[in-house]
């Protein structure tokens, strides 16, 4: 299975084409939150994603309106909203968690779990499943210009517990394009670029 994936697309919609170019040759998309931009203008986006030639699995980011994705994705027959919850595909399970992990930003518009709420939400992942979440885990390719870790530690204890084919986040521009490992588990932070995945 080939998978291209991306986050943090934050209204771009020429890198969102570019996807939409590059899916031809894709069995799967996966969007690691934060389509829209301080909860506008999430359309932007996903409405050119919908001409893509492969599926769509997303989660929602802390930009993102969680309700109004749900909605988009409920009318649109190629997006999965993955949250707390996993589809298997082509015998690959998925498991996706969405929002910031934990809360970071005292905005209106900012969406987010607490760590209690995100450990809930990721006791259902299967062993060895590709993990998708918005946020990275504690201390994984989750630390900002000035060093403070930014990520999740029930993301942390998820991936050493259940131990992902990969894991697919984004959130912390900083660490946009960086990758560590987690025990055998690749850790991604993708942003807004192309990034292939060979299951």
């Amino acid at each position: 299975m080939r998978i291209l994936a991306f986050s943090d697309l934050h209204r771009n919609q020429e890198i969102a084409r570019q996807i939409v170019r590059e899916s031809c040759a894709a069995d799967i998309l996966v969007g690691a939150g934060d389509f829209a931009m301080r909860g506008i203008g999430l359309r932007d986006t996903l409405d050119i994603l919908a001409s893509a030639d492969a599926p769509l699995l997303a989660v929602s980011g802390n930009h993102d309106s969680f309700d109004e994705l749900q909605a988009i994705c409920g009318a649109v027959p190629n997006f999965t909203l993955l949250d707390g919850a996993g589809v298997n595909i082509k015998g690959h399970e998925f498991y996706g968690i969405s929002r910031e992990i934990p809360f970071q930003k005292d905005a209106l518009w900012s969406e987010s779990y607490s760590e209690e709420q995100a450990s809930n939400l990721l006791a259902g992942c299967p062993t060895g499943a590709v993990l998708i979440s918005h946020s990275p885990p504690y201390g994984v390719v989750d630390f900002q210009a000035d060093g403070r870790h930014e990520g999740s530690e029930a993301l942390l204890r998820t991936v050493r517990d259940k131990k992902p084919r990969v894991h697919l986040c984004g959130h912390i521009h900083h660490c946009i394009g960086m990758h560590e490992y987690v025990g055998q588990t690749k850790v991604m932070n993708l942003g807004p670029t192309i990034n292939w995945i060979e299951l």
